[in-house]
């Protein structure tokens, strides 16, 4: 028996969850939801990112969207991720591979437009601000306010529509019938001991960033070196997708793997992103070159260039600038840290500074300059300026270093969010290892896999809010009284 009946829990008080809650609420669902932060500090991730939007307008994703998101994930590795029923209208992708049915991918596209205006409606404004970007491939859309102005904007709305909120309570278990319907959700408040929530369930609580067993588990004993970009990822501790696969859930989405994001580990600031890198050279902890800089825009690359980063000894390493960097126009965008750099009027002295040996770092250096050719320097722009005979090359941006002071900043791996999570369909059901859908159990966020090899930048947020509101609308349709709503 459940202490308290709703019809829907929703475990994780991020965007995803919060998009599910309301939309169940407007649709005359009694909606619970359970957060394991304060008030003060709910919304998990959410409340830290800027919330990229991978969106060319207010209406439309950019036009890579579904390829690169098919290209990464789907197919060989799973085109289920395709190939898929729902109910909605056909893609662009499903027409291309003559599917009868879209996927979990065209409905992100497809509801993107759809769940801005939603949020415009609750106060949520919308506009292409900068970004850290200085060189980019794809349009990012960005609330004004980031992610703390949608969270904000949800909860609100969620508590004028009466839904129930439970802070410092974490989800245990789901309940399930003889039929292995989900009809609950067992919790532990702190210090109040467990209840039972009465209802259908949405997941919505994050990926296992958070976990150092189940990054260990699944990432590697290497994960040590990793840490999340901001205070939200601590309360990420898997215990959704955990649940989801006892009680029968498939997997998707690389368990082994993450969204990878260059940080200054000096700092304990939200996202202390370093993407200046691709103006100077990188270096291990021997003072050696290990990657190509700058194979195109950051952008597009810094993802694969971080987890490179990451292969290192310690998992770290040093980006090494002269002075010309600061000539970049706004170059200061591409430096999130609060900590200074380690300057050096020499190579030698820097190297000292940053604890390389010095011998390696000039010889580096010397190497790296010689192999740099003259052309023009375009550093807003792929420029083709590369480098001539070295391993690895450098393919854009390569100017010699000989300009002092100069600079150097530390640079870790950060894990922003985990890959792996539960199978979900296009209406974010549940589904278990036959493809059959769980009864009573939704998943979204990063609760919800969907990512293989690299991340799709600037979709993660959009998946919450468009997959936390389909959640939220098709409980409500599986409801007398959502129905007749």
């Amino acid at each position: 028996m459940a202490d308290m009946q709703f019809d829907l829990v929703v475990a994780g008080c991020g965007v995803a969850g919060l998009s599910a809650a309301v939309a169940a609420a407007e649709a005359g669902l009694r909606v619970v939801v359970i957060e394991r932060a304060t008030r003060e500090e709910r919304g998990g991730q959410s409340r830290y990112t800027e919330a990229y939007l991978r969106m060319k307008s207010l209406t439309e994703v950019t036009d890579d969207f579904e390829t690169h998101l098919a290209e990464n994930g789907s197919g060989a590795i799973d085109p289920e991720l395709v190939e898929e029923t729902a109910h909605s209208q056909r893609g662009a992708l499903a027409k291309a591979l003559s599917l009868a049915d879209p996927s979990v991918i065209e409905r992100l596209s497809a509801g993107a437009g759809e769940t801005i205006a939603w949020l415009q409606g609750m106060g949520v404004r919308f506009d292409f601000l900068p970004t850290q970007f200085l060189t980019k491939s794809q349009p990012r859309l960005l609330p004004v306010g980031g992610g703390a102005a949608l969270v904000e904007a949800l909860a609100a709305r969620a508590e004028s529509l009466k839904v129930s909120f439970f802070y410092e309570t974490t989800a245990q278990g789901l309940r399930q019938d003889e039929s292995g319907s989900v009809t609950g959700l067992k919790v532990r408040v702190r210090g109040g001991g467990s209840r039972v929530l009465g209802g259908q369930v949405v997941l919505a609580c994050g990926g296992f960033e958070g976990s150092a067993e189940m990054m260990t588990r699944y990432v590697g004993p290497r994960s040590v070196y990793l840490r999340p970009v901001c205070k939200g990822g601590y309360y990420n501790r898997g215990e959704g997708i955990a649940m989801g696969l006892l009680a029968g859930a498939a997997g998707c989405g690389d368990f082994g793997s993450y969204h990878a994001e260059p940080v200054d580990p000096r700092s304990g600031v939200a996202e202390p992103s370093i993407f200046i890198f691709p103006y100077g050279i990188l270096v291990n902890l021997e003072g050696k070159r290990f990657a190509d800089e700058a194979p195109g825009t950051v952008d597009a690359y810094y993802e694969r260039v971080t987890r490179r980063i990451y292969e290192q000894r310690e998992g770290t390493a040093w980006v090494v600038l002269d002075a010309r960097h600061t000539r970049i126009p706004n170059y200061r965008l591409g430096i999130r840290t609060d900590k200074p750099p380690v300057a050096g009027d020499s190579l030698a002295q820097l190297a000292e500074r940053i604890g390389v040996p010095a011998a390696a770092l000039e010889a580096t250096v010397a190497d790296y300059n010689a192999a740099c050719v003259e052309g023009p320097w375009k550093p807003l722009e792929l420029d083709g300026l590369a480098t001539r005979g070295l391993e690895p090359p450098k393919s854009n941006w390569a100017t010699p270093l000989t300009e002092g002071p100069y600079h150097a900043y530390p640079i870790i791996s950060s894990n922003v969010f985990t890959f792996g999570g539960l199978k979900v369909d296009a209406s974010a059901r549940v589904l278990d290892g036959d493809g059959e859908p769980i009864a009573g159990l939704y998943a979204a966020g990063e609760t919800a896999g969907i990512y293989y090899r690299n991340y799709t930048g600037a979709t993660s947020v959009l998946k919450g809010l468009v997959f936390g509101r389909i959640a939220g609308q098709f409980a409500a349709a599986s409801t007398p009284q959502g129905a007749a709503a």
